[in-house]
């Protein structure tokens, strides 16, 4: 059921990478960009770790935060 709920969100991410990112440009501070970081963190953590860790990241993509390599934790534990 875990990987039902990931694989729905990454094709959420999949349908703004193609359709509406094009449209934005490329915004974002960090490498992996944050749709990349995210389908990442579901991939590898799941629907709820790879959730927190991909809201942690959105929410720290602003002019105020980080920036440069930032690659999904290997191990992540909340």
């Amino acid at each position: 059921m875990n990987r039902l709920f990931s694989h729905i969100f990454i094709v959420l991410i999949r349908f703004y990478q193609y359709t509406i990112s094009p449209i934005l440009g490329a915004n974002c501070r960090y490498s992996p960009t944050c749709s990349e970081y995210s389908v990442e963190a579901f991939k590898n953590h799941g629907v709820f770790k790879g959730f927190y860790l991909s809201t942690k990241r959105i929410i720290s993509c602003n002019p105020w935060g980080g920036h440069g390599y930032d690659p999904v934790p290997k191990k992540f534990k909340f």
